[in-house]
């Protein structure tokens, strides 16, 4: 369901859909992080779970839609290619991310593979998304959707630490901040918040 989730970001065109797809696959994460803790009797991956659910699932959603609110953002999203030839694109990395996982853990236990890679599969799509996107506020999904996939892989292998998992955490508010004001700053320096605007600014720049 969260692969599936991947995909459906990369074929929405609304804002407010790319955040309710997010925040559907965060609930997804805690789902699974939660079965894992049920499933190797792990209590701390419950907590891992909850800050999953709370954390993604509703604050920072909830948070970046009050952001495209305030700042009047458009509501449409700009992308690179059409959403065919990103559909396309985003088959050939979950492919490329089964098969190499696949390859490289002959030993390892079938469904701790599976799961390694769609986790990868999921890594990648968070990736073609921020660079087929150009609207910031869809990057910054891309990059929560990315470290989606990064607990996921982590929880389905062996786990990790709760105090790496609290850091993560906090490190996941914190980048939010960062965003935030880049946000912000964007918006009154360029009124727009499509980085193409940045790359312009930038050209004229090293043409002067």
């Amino acid at each position: 369901m969260m692969l599936v989730c991947s995909f459906t970001l990369l074929y929405q065109d609304r804002i407010l859909a790319v955040l309710n797809t997010f925040a559907v696959q965060a609930i997804m994460l805690s789902l699974a992080v939660a079965w894992q803790g049920y499933v190797r009797n792990a209590p701390d991956l419950f907590i891992t779970a909850a800050m999953a659910f709370g954390l993604k699932g509703i604050i920072i959603p909830v948070a970046l839609n009050r952001m495209v609110e305030k700042l009047g953002i458009k509501r449409d999203v700009d992308q690179v290619v059409n959403v065919g030839v990103a559909m396309f694109l985003g088959l050939g990395l979950t492919s490329l991310a089964l098969l190499l996982v696949l390859k490289v853990t002959p030993g390892a236990a079938s469904f701790t593979r599976e799961g390694l890679a769609l986790a990868l599969a999921i890594i990648l799509l968070g990736l073609l998304q921020m660079i087929l996107r150009r609207n910031a506020v869809t990057q910054i999904v891309g990059f929560m959707s990315i470290e989606n996939g990064l607990i996921l892989a982590a929880t389905g292998a062996r786990g990790m630490p709760l105090v790496v998992e609290v850091s993560v955490a906090f490190s996941v508010l914190i980048a939010l901040f960062v965003f935030a004001v880049f946000l912000f700053r964007i918006r009154e320096r360029f009124d727009s918040v499509d980085v193409e605007s940045l790359d312009k600014v930038r050209a004229a720049r090293a043409h002067r």
